[in-house]
């Protein structure tokens, strides 16, 4: 298992869900990665791409604001 990181703070929706998508093959079972972001609609856009790729979202910590951080399993 690895964890990574992804800051896709200042990038507008759907660029960090893409910026997800892109990461996504590089990761493996049971990998955790973290994102931030500062996108209104950061959130509810990332629990979408979760549920539709039978992801884990496994924590959103509000960090301000609009910013949040959300912890994914793959």
């Amino acid at each position: 298992m690895a964890d990574r990181y992804l800051d896709a703070t200042g990038l507008k929706c759907p660029q960090p869900v893409l910026k997800i998508a892109v990461i996504s093959p590089d990761m493996f079972p049971g990998d955790i990665l973290e994102v931030t972001g500062d996108c209104p609609t950061f959130e509810n856009d990332v629990r979408v791409w979760c549920t539709r790729l039978k992801k884990t979202l496994l924590e959103v910590r509000d960090d301000g604001g609009y910013r949040k951080t959300i912890r994914i399993r793959f």
